[in-house]
């Protein structure tokens, strides 16, 4: 019997995964044939990095863009609001210009 992967690839193009279980710090996830150890805890169904991902750099998933990083993002890191700006919501805290 195989056991269904932890983390979900939506698009090829995507740098983030999503999590289809709660993954813990230091546990390992598959990616594409290599290994990505998990930088801390991922609730059910959060995106974590595929690669590193610099500060500005744009987070792509289901082959969109859906913000960008408010900081450097590492592979393994938890992707979410202390750390992603949304293009299409208000995140707290962040200049979105005019």
């Amino acid at each position: 019997m195989t056991h269904a992967p932890p983390v979900l690839l939506l698009a090829p193009e995507d740098n983030v995964l999503i999590a289809v279980a709660d993954l813990a710090a230091g546990q390992i996830v598959p990616d594409a044939g290599r290994a990505i150890r998990l930088r801390q805890a991922v609730p059910l169904g959060h995106k974590l990095a595929r690669h590193p991902i610099p500060a500005g750099g744009r987070v792509i998933k289901y082959g969109a863009p859906i913000g960008s990083a408010t900081c450097a993002i590492a592979a393994g890191e938890w992707v979410h609001l202390h750390n992603l700006a949304s293009d299409y919501l208000a995140t707290p805290g962040a200049d979105h210009g005019a």
